[in-house]
């Protein structure tokens, strides 16, 4: 080959060389070992922003920042004794001053004479590079994290293991990296774990997630966890990672919160049921009680059917504000309160007035109430209400409608008079009484609650006169969620199924021959019943009462006489409002045994304020209700407490003054 054809080879190689470095996706520079540039592809002038004509024949000291200038002449110092150059990390600055990170590969070019120039190769790794300081930031925040963190397959291997997963643990990262997540599992939650991997696997985050892992001595930690997919560069969920905190001392102190929230439930509830309702003759009663589920669970919700004698009934609901021991103790002073209230025969606007002053000493001083007395032989209902929810009434043929009580005021307000009102009682009624659990809830109105309570009473009674079956029913119109009550829910229905078989009465003089006239009267009466069995003993009560009331009181006088399937009642009524009281007379005084006689031969006897005066009365057992009683005890056997058909309680009355 002559020298021109392999000039001309040699031409043709050096335009094909530069021809492939201008088409190079990296930036490509030739420089002698003084630092001139040479060549300057087109990537370069994408990379740097200089065109070729600004840079060839200048120094690429053009490109160094200044704190770097003698690292460049290093370089270029091992070039020139021929070595190879990868890879070398530096930065660069581009014509509008930005500074690049570069990735850098030089090598030299060598001549019959030796090295005498270098070409370099660049790429911009400047978002590598910010990626790696944020991994390293990352890295160092969460090695320095308080809350374990770790990494794991979606096949459960641990692939990273920071250091407050040791301190949690007890395992150093070389012991737990390549091992199964399995290692801190419980056996019993082997299947849990197992879930939570294909609900990650599913691209699912677990937040707050609380369960139990082991720690390398054994111990078990309650733990607080939460997971999130990790995902590779082509959006594959690869993994999980796993922050854990351990939260067995919260678990401890939440245990033993709710062990005294249950003692305090369980002292609430004893509160309850050591005044629990008793049955009345006379009346059916179905009640529900549902404490509340939340916080310290059972409040000061409270209900109580008393029996006043006579064929009288109280009922009383009430709700003391809060929840919790306090409430339940101040609910329980309440109840004994009125009960006591109630069974000395105060009439219900001076009980809830007495109550709202004895509520002013109390802690809990914001409470509502309703008392009611039934009288189903007069056929009426007294009832006052301090700022307590409406008593509905279900007529026989299932109307409803509320009983127009006027609210007033809750007790311990003070400062406005309680109103009580006198009303109709027909035979067959059914009165319901609630608490504000039952109509209250986060995100209805009350008013629609009420009204939906009202058509739900309507609808039960309609199909069914089944107290209990009604009261389960409402319950579960009115809470469909029965798992869980934000407040005490309380629940009365209480009827009145029929009326005295027959009553009399009859007006008498306040004067001596009153007492034969009341005689004759009573037992032509008696006989026309059917009951002359009960003449002698009737006749004998009736005679002491009737001549006390001439003794010491004024006005003319009501003999009133009622009779049931249960029980006869006779009641004399006088003008005078002392009430008597039975006592031991001393052997000379001729006064003092006609109440000790009542006292002795009654079933049951009592005094009660009237509207003007006072009526005193007392209860004989029927034949028929005795022999249930009888029956009854046979039935319970020896050893066993008496039952309804034993002599019934008498009410714990306290008259203040004697006849």
């Amino acid at each position: 080959m002559t020298s021109v054809e392999t000039l001309r080879n040699a031409a043709g190689e050096q335009k094909l060389f530069r021809g492939l470095m201008e088409c190079s996706q990296d930036a490509i520079l030739i420089k002698t070992l003084d630092g001139q540039v040479t060549f300057w592809n087109a990537a370069a002038q994408r990379l740097y922003g200089y065109r070729a004509q600004e840079v060839v024949g200048r120094h690429i000291g053009l490109l160094i920042p200044p704190a770097l200038k003698e690292e460049e002449a290093g370089l270029l110092e091992r070039i020139g004794r021929g070595e190879l150059i990868e890879h070398y990390e530096t930065r660069r600055v581009t014509r509008d001053g930005r500074v690049l990170d570069v990735d850098v590969t030089l090598w030299p070019i060598r001549t019959q004479d030796g090295v005498g120039a270098a070409c370099s190769v660049m790429r911009d790794i400047t978002e590598r590079k910010r990626a790696e300081a944020r991994t390293d930031e990352l890295a160092v925040v969460v090695e320095s994290s308080q809350d374990a963190i770790l990494i794991k397959t979606l096949d459960g291997q641990v692939t990273f293991w920071n250091a407050a997963a040791q301190r949690l643990y007890g395992y150093r990262a070389q012991e737990v990296v390549g091992r199964h997540i399995g290692l801190l599992i419980p056996p019993a939650l082997r299947e849990e774990e197992a879930d939570l991997l294909r609900r990650i696997g599913r691209g699912e985050r677990i937040g707050h997630y609380e369960t139990r892992r082991v720690t390398c001595d054994g111990r078990v930690l309650d733990v607080d966890v939460t997971l999130w997919p990790i995902r590779n560069r082509r959006g594959v969920i690869s993994g999980a990672c796993s922050t854990m905190r351990d939260i067995t001392e919260r678990k401890k102190a939440e245990r033993k919160l709710a062990e005294l929230y249950a003692q305090q439930r369980h002292i609430a509830l004893a509160l309850r049921l050591m005044g629990a309702s008793e049955q009345i003759p006379g009346a059916r009663a179905a009640t529900r009680y549902l404490p509340s589920t939340q916080g310290q669970g059972v409040g000061g919700d409270w209900l109580d059917l008393i029996d006043l004698g006579a064929g009288r009934v109280g009922v009383i609901i009430g709700d003391v504000m809060g929840r919790g021991l306090d409430a339940a103790v101040v609910m329980g002073q309440l109840r004994s309160a009125a009960r006591a209230l109630a069974l000395a025969g105060t009439p219900p606007c001076e009980l809830i007035q007495t109550l709202d002053t004895f509520t002013r000493g109390l802690p809990e001083q914001f409470v509502t109430c309703t008392y009611l007395e039934a009288d189903p032989a007069l056929g009426e209902v007294t009832a006052c209400s301090a700022g307590h929810l409406p008593v509905w009434l279900i007529a026989p043929d299932a109307t409803v409608g509320e009983l127009p009580v006027p609210t007033g005021i809750p007790l311990g307000v003070g400062g406005v008079p309680h109103q009580q009102v006198r009303l109709p009682l027909r035979a067959g009624t059914t009165l319901a009484l609630c608490t504000d659990g039952l109509v209250e809830t986060p995100h209805s109105d009350i008013d629609t609650q009420l009204d939906l309570l009202t058509a739900t009473l309507r609808d039960v009674f309609a199909t069914s006169p089944d107290l209990e079956d009604a009261a389960d029913r409402v319950l579960h119109t009115m809470l469909p969620d029965s798992a869980t009550y934000a407040d005490d829910v309380t629940l009365l229905l209480v009827g009145f199924p029929t009326a005295p078989l027959d009553t009399a009465a009859v007006e008498l003089a306040g004067e001596p021959s009153s007492v034969p006239e009341g005689r004759h009267f009573l037992l032509r009466i008696l006989k026309s019943w059917g009951l002359a069995a009960l003449a002698d003993t009737a006749l004998l009560l009736a005679s002491e009462l009737v001549t006390n009331a001439v003794r010491h009181a004024r006005g003319p006088l009501t003999l009133r006489v009622w009779y049931s399937v249960r029980e006869l009642g006779v009641e004399v009524s006088d003008g005078s409002t002392p009430r008597p009281r039975a006592r031991l007379a001393d052997n000379a005084e001729e006064n003092g045994r006609g109440l000790m006689l009542v006292e002795a031969l009654a079933d049951a006897w009592g005094t009660r304020p009237g509207t003007v005066g006072k009526t005193v009365w007392f209860t004989l057992l029927t034949a028929a209700a005795r022999t249930v009683g009888a029956s009854h005890r046979d039935d319970t056997g020896p050893g066993h407490p008496p039952g309804s058909g034993d002599r019934p309680r008498r009410p714990n009355v306290n008259p203040p003054s004697v006849l």
